[in-house]
């Protein structure tokens, strides 16, 4: 018979299995003992290899042992929990549950009367009592050397112990494994020895290759190109990671600049400076993560006067003010930062004289209950806007700019209201013929320009990225981007 275009390993394993012609059946270990092998990933590859060929048989046997997890391993060296109870209750004159709480922690005590009780101990006035002491040992030693037999194949296991134990948490443990054996096929046994002679093989030609004439005595491998190949797997960006870079793409070809701040902020920038009323439903412990530590983030006398009066009658700002009393220690308290806009704010405060255009795309914190469109940790993305003569015309071109570099050519803007700008618009794209409110926008309002020295206008913008992220992916839970899916993540379109 033509021997077929074999690899090495692939000769050595059918020679060696030649070489015993009585030997029917061939183990993993004959195999790596017969080939001169370690490794069993070698010897495996090559009787997968054998049996494409027709050359050998593989016969495969799913076995499950049973071991010993993490308790099952403390038990075995210090004794299960009930055989120590018993110990315990031989060694007194009457065995109380007060005394047995005292011996014993907490998280032992309870669950160890309850084995007790399943071997017939039974709580009387407050005392431990047991009619048959015999049977409640004999018991607990059958428990202790099905232990000690571990590990074991799961078909020599008392069934009734083995189900006893896998209700016990982290005791015993089930472990798969593949049995293998080969036997040589006729075409196998066809296949003359000298056939079998290792010889080097190249898969790769080489410049160092053609340099010698090693080549003219190689072997050169044959490939098969109609057999089906695996898709590659390769390494790529999370859908998010890479949205996010899609989108501080589009913020630079516009001519922005990238912002990044810290997280924790004070509730003086975070929501004062943009006149939020300190009475808002957003200062609220259910919306806003408060911290404990550090105690309060020292801010400016001067600045917080001026807020106070403009929270109070409006300042100078030509505004009335939200009225009320403003107070310097609520403005002082320390969270995580609700929105973007906060480090956006204080940017342009260090910079009240300059035009600038910026953007950012970080995460906030908000005390949300978790469900299919809400998270308490997620992204914003911001863009700003200062320059003399900004107006909403420009607000609305540069939205239908950035909308249609995103994908989104068909924009509308409506009236909407937010504490800090005036106008307000709410954003809304055409998708799949629907239309859907993906952001908010407007410009900012003197009581939060004027304290900061700014005499431009700020026109500013900003949207949830987890929100346009499932628009884009086709989700309807938001919890899917954050599950390591790696089936689902291999699926998603590059962005």
């Amino acid at each position: 018979m033509v021997a077929p275009n074999l690899l090495n390993p692939e000769r050595r394993m059918l020679l060696a299995m030649q070489g015993q012609p009585g030997k029917e059946v061939w183990s993993l270990n004959d195999v790596l003992a017969a080939c001169g092998w370690t490794d069993q990933a070698v010897a495996v590859g090559a009787g997968h290899g054998l049996q494409n060929h027709g050359l050998v048989n593989l016969h495969e046997k799913v076995l499950q042992e049973v071991r010993l997890d993490d308790e099952g391993e403390r038990a075995l060296a210090d004794g299960l929990l009930e055989a120590r109870l018993w110990a315990w209750m031989a060694s007194q004159n009457e065995p109380s549950m007060k005394d047995l709480q005292n011996a014993f922690e907490r998280h032992e005590a309870g669950p160890g009367v309850g084995l007790l009780k399943q071997l017939g101990v039974r709580l009387e006035g407050g005392v431990l009592r047991v009619e048959d002491s015999s049977a409640v040992q004999t018991a607990i030693e059958v428990r202790t050397a099905f232990l000690h037999d571990l590990p074991c194949s799961i078909s020599d296991l008392d069934p009734v112990l083995l189900a006893h134990f896998s209700g016990r948490r982290n005791l015993v443990t089930t472990i798969e494994h593949t049995e293998r054996t080969w036997t040589v096929t006729e075409a196998g046994k066809a296949i003359a020895p000298e056939d079998l002679v290792e010889h080097l093989v190249v898969t790769d030609i080489t410049p160092e290759l053609l340099q010698t004439d090693a080549w003219r005595e190689a072997e050169f491998r044959r490939f098969d190109v109609t057999l089906e190949a695996a898709t590659p797997r390769t390494g790529r960006s999370h859908p998010m990671q890479a949205l996010i870079e899609r989108i501080r793409t589009v913020f630079l070809e516009m001519g922005f600049s990238e912002l990044v701040d810290d997280y924790v902020q004070s509730a003086g920038w975070n929501m004062d400076a943009l006149f939020i009323p300190q009475d808002h439903p957003a200062r609220e412990m259910q919306d806003t993560f408060y911290l404990d530590e550090p105690g309060e983030i020292p801010l400016d006398e001067a600045l917080m006067a001026t807020w106070k009066a403009i929270h109070e009658h409006g300042g100078e700002t030509g505004s009335t003010g939200w009225g009320g009393s403003y107070s310097t220690e609520v403005s002082q308290r320390p969270l995580l930062r609700t929105h973007t806009t906060v480090n956006t704010v204080q940017y342009l405060a260090r910079h009240p004289n300059e035009a600038c255009r910026v953007f950012s795309v970080d995460r906030v914190f908000r005390k949300e209950a978790i469900d299919r469109t809400h998270l308490p940790e997620f992204h914003q993305i911001e863009g700003i806007i200062v320059e003399e003569g900004a107006n909403l015309q420009m607000l609305v071109t540069t939205l239908k700019t950035f909308y249609a570099k995103m994908g989104y050519p068909e924009v509308r803007v409506r009236p909407a209201y937010f504490p800090y700008t005036e106008p307000s618009l709410e954003i809304e794209v055409k998708w799949r013929g629907k239309w859907l409110e993906l952001g908010g926008a407007g410009i900012f309002r003197p009581e939060v320009t004027e304290p900061l020295g700014i005499t431009s206008p700020v026109l500013a913008w900003g949207m949830g990225l987890e929100r346009l992220a499932m628009l884009v992916l086709g989700l309807d839970d938001i919890r899917q981007l954050y599950i390591s899916d790696l089936d689902w993540l291999r699926q998603q379109p590059i962005l």
